[in-house]
């Protein structure tokens, strides 16, 4: 063998070394395609999408063409149909976004739905959204009958409220501002706006010509008879007027309301 010169067959035990060493990388257990985690579920979409949280907020999507959000993403069939607009009063459908992941080269951001059972949520490709921040957090305490609105963490508002009685009680939870509705009588028994959540009543499955959604709205009229701080509602939070008026103009929809004990 000459000084330079490849023994012979070398070139092709070589080719065939790295030929068994993808094959061997492919089929071991716990290797992973590039959109897809270990288990086989959607990879995680990194830092684009976070989680709500009083710190900072949270992600907005609208609903812009009609969709199914699917309930899995390895189970395309299946799912709650959403449409562009709101079932109630046909705004915008803005949802609040709870997570994001990537699907076989395609990103879905999973959105709280509108929805029974409370806490339904379903994925939607990002490209029938559009995506948008509220830096606003809605806390609700049933305990001590408090409504408190925090704006990236800080504390900016807090309301007293009236919650519901114990036989139909404001159901508990992650929901969000669904719809902001202004009232035509400013002096009815709801006041000037109603900002109807996603969260529908455990024990009204119907009331008042709508399926039990539960809202956050003013007081006037026979309601002033149950004062703040007192368990008296259907379900919904009633708050003082100027306490409704400033939150909505100030929360937009999509912001998250934790309802908590």
């Amino acid at each position: 063998m000459n000084r330079g010169q490849t023994a012979p067959g070398r070139t092709g035990r070589i080719s065939i070394l790295l030929a068994m060493a993808v094959l061997v990388a492919i089929l071991l257990p716990g290797s992973a395609s590039a959109d897809t985690s270990s288990s086989g579920e959607p990879a995680e979409a990194g830092a684009a999408v976070s989680a709500p949280s009083r710190a900072q907020g949270a992600t907005v999507a609208r609903i812009v063409t009609p969709v199914l959000a699917r309930t899995s993403l390895t189970r395309p069939h299946g799912g709650h149909r959403l449409q562009a607009q709101t079932g109630w009063s046909g705004q915008a459908q803005y949802l609040l976004v709870l997570a994001g992941a990537v699907q076989r080269d395609r990103e879905w951001v999973k959105v709280l739905l509108p929805s029974r059972p409370n806490g339904s949520a379903g994925w939607v490709p990002r490209d029938k959204v559009v995506l948008d921040h509220t830096p606003y957090w809605v806390q609700v305490s049933t305990g001590s009958r408090q409504v408190t609105v925090f704006r990236e963490g800080r504390r900016i508002r807090g309301f007293r409220a009236v919650v519901g009685a114990p036989a139909t009680p404001t159901p508990h939870g992650l929901g969000a501002i669904y719809e902001r509705d202004p009232q035509p009588d400013p002096h009815g028994f709801v006041g000037p706006w109603v900002l109807a959540l996603t969260l529908l009543s455990d024990k009204l499955h119907h009331f008042e010509g709508g399926e039990g959604r539960v809202g956050i709205h003013g007081r006037d009229g026979a309601s002033l008879l149950d004062p703040l701080g007192s368990a008296r509602s259907h379900g919904c939070i009633r708050i003082a007027n100027a306490a409704v008026r400033w939150m909505a103009a100030h929360v937009p929809a999509g912001t998250p309301v934790r309802v908590a004990g």
